[in-house]
């Protein structure tokens, strides 16, 4: 939409005025006053309200408003602290709310609010204002704060609910202060839709706390377009799919990929001087290139829900990749597939940098142009002792690599022989399908370190029975025993589906912890830079396409397993 600088020519001064609080809250229930889609939603906690309606008694300043007067109808909500409000006429004046948004709802959901958010009162004994919950105390003391509002209330609550002479010149002082009290309000007037936005955005980005998706949208905003409802539809294309949500930051990337700029904070803010036609196209690309990179996330690497992706980052560079290359040969899609494992293996995209940025994109874009057979990252290659040190958490990337690894494995159960269900690990639904193949309390109980002791290495995927079934044991006596049941060759080829060779389970034999985590790592590494391939930037140029995951030992004699668990990861 091509924003221009607001200038002395173009806004007319500023209107300064004061107004009572309660006659705002009046003036937005009846729609004079409106709170702009572009704003952001309500955001205070309880405890934020208490305190503003604490200033007010103490006759503190709570700040100025700055409102924007027009005829024009904007894309607005008519609901506020649970109440409805009148919706604008078509052409009459309303004035919106630009600054002080949290401030005024507060206000109207204390005096006329509805829903138990709203249910505060004030304790005229302590002097303090309080929400009504089933622990509060009750009592003629406790004076509901609506009633500051309403004059016939007032003087039936002094009159007849408490006799207290006291705490009734209290509760008129705390009626007439509410009354009374008045706020700074400026007027912007003759302003243009864009330059509201632009205003907007100048205040809270030295005001309130707002990440970069708030300030883009208010930068972007018009009556015909709202970023926050257009990442909304990019969302809605990822839970078409199935596929779980990534964070809208990540989103607006892409948005900013697709319109040409890049990833960075600095090219995002580029979105701001596109038009309302050039916005929607961007975002038209984007949703079709993410349905893409979903499918290939789905098949190519196995990640059925974006909880499973090590870094949002990726997702961001794989939606570009299948913009500009909507359809990659055979080739290409292995490529793509090493450029994955090569870049969720280290921390590269953890503290992605704009320096970092830049590079990619022109990877991405010499790779979809052909000019190149790899994308090309400055991504280090992995080290063995990843496994050794990173500890086992749902939250990190190395723990989701793991999950990726052995889930890509298609891995067995220990003792029941039947296949995990990867899908429910893999969304970190069923954190029992994780076990530590040296049990902590076991490690615990031969002076292991509690860190030790739940590194990604000692990690195995087993239904929940079999994890049971181990409990606190050391390997070397389950072990014994599910050989004995199924016979050492069985044993050993389950084993191998969960990244366990020979002389890891050799060291487990000899409940070996040390040489256990070696071997095993050295196993995870190995099959690991045979997903990275050539893509770790071999020097003879040569393409090693990605490994098919291992032939599967056959479960028949498998049995259904229950939902009980002793070992699983918190």
């Amino acid at each position: 939409m091509g924003m221009s600088p607001v200038t002395a020519a173009q806004v007319r001064a500023p209107e300064p005025t004061i107004a009572p609080i309660t006659s705002l809250a009046s003036r937005v229930l009846t729609g004079d006053i409106v709170l702009p889609k572009f704003q952001r939603a309500f955001v205070w906690t309880p405890q934020q309200v208490l305190f503003l309606l604490d200033s007010v008694r103490r006759n503190y300043p709570i700040g100025s408003l700055l409102m924007w007067r027009t005829t024009a109808k904007l894309a607005s909500g008519h609901e506020i602290a649970g109440l409805d409000t009148v919706p604008q006429h078509e052409g009459a004046p309303v004035h919106y709310v630009l600054d002080g948004q949290q401030r005024l709802a507060s206000l109207v959901g204390a005096l006329h609010g509805s829903g138990p958010v709203w249910e505060i009162a004030y304790d005229l004994e302590r002097e303090e204002f309080l929400h009504l919950t089933e622990e509060a105390p009750t009592g003629p003391h406790i004076m509901p704060v609506r009633h500051l509002t309403s004059v016939g209330a007032m003087m039936s609550w002094i009159l007849q609910d408490n006799p207290n002479e006291e705490l009734q010149r209290r509760a008129q002082a705390l009626s007439e202060q509410f009354s009374h009290y008045q706020v700074p309000i400026v007027t912007l007037l003759d302003v243009s839709e864009e330059d509201s936005a632009r205003i907007f955005e100048r205040i809270n980005s030295t005001g309130t706390s707002m990440d970069i998706v708030d300030l883009i949208r208010a930068g972007t905003w018009s009556k015909d377009f709202d970023l926050k409802d257009e990442i909304e539809q990019l969302l809605q294309v990822l839970d078409a799919k199935k596929y779980g949500r990534v964070d809208a930051k990540t989103m607006l990337r892409t948005i900013s990929a697709a319109a040409g700029f890049g990833f960075s904070t600095k090219s995002i803010h580029e979105l701001r001087g596109l038009n309302r036609q050039q916005l929607h196209a961007a975002v038209e690309e984007a949703g079709k290139a993410a349905a893409r990179a979903v499918d290939f996330l789905s098949t190519q690497i196995g990640t059925p829900q974006a909880e499973a992706l090590p870094y949002y980052n990726q997702f961001a560079v794989l939606v570009e990749t299948f913009r500009q290359l909507p359809k990659p040969s055979a080739a290409q899609y292995d490529a793509v597939a090493r450029w994955f494992w090569l870049t969720a293996s280290g921390e590269y995209f953890k503290g992605w940098r704009e320096s970092q940025m830049g590079p990619d994109l022109a990877a991405v874009t010499e790779f979809a142009a052909g000019r190149s057979t790899e994308i090309e990252t400055g991504a280090a290659l992995p080290r063995s002792v990843l496994w050794q040190r990173a500890q086992f958490s749902r939250q990190n990337a190395p723990s989701k690599l793991l999950v990726l690894l052995m889930s890509y494995e298609k891995p067995l159960d220990l003792n029941t022989g039947r296949h995990i269900d990867v899908a429910d690990a893999l969304s970190w639904q069923n954190s029992k399908q994780f076990h530590h193949f040296f049990p902590r309390a076991y490690l615990k109980s031969q002076g292991v370190s509690a860190a030790k002791a739940n590194v990604c290495g000692n990690l195995i995927m087993l239904s929940a029975i079999t994890n049971n079934w181990i409990s606190d044991r050391r390997p070397s006596a389950y072990l014994k025993d599910l050989a004995h049941w199924h016979g050492e060759d069985k044993l050993r080829a389950r084993l191998r589906t969960c990244f366990i060779e020979e002389d890891a389970y050799q060291a487990a034999l000899r409940d070996d912890y040390d040489g256990f985590l070696r071997a095993r790592s050295e196993t995870l590494h190995r099959r690991l830079m045979e997903l990275i391939g050539s893509a770790a930037g071999s020097s003879d140029g040569g393409v090693l396409s990605v490994p098919t995951p291992r032939a599967e030992p056959d479960p028949a004699e498998a049995t259904d397993s229950e939902p009980l668990d002793r070992d699983s990861v918190d």
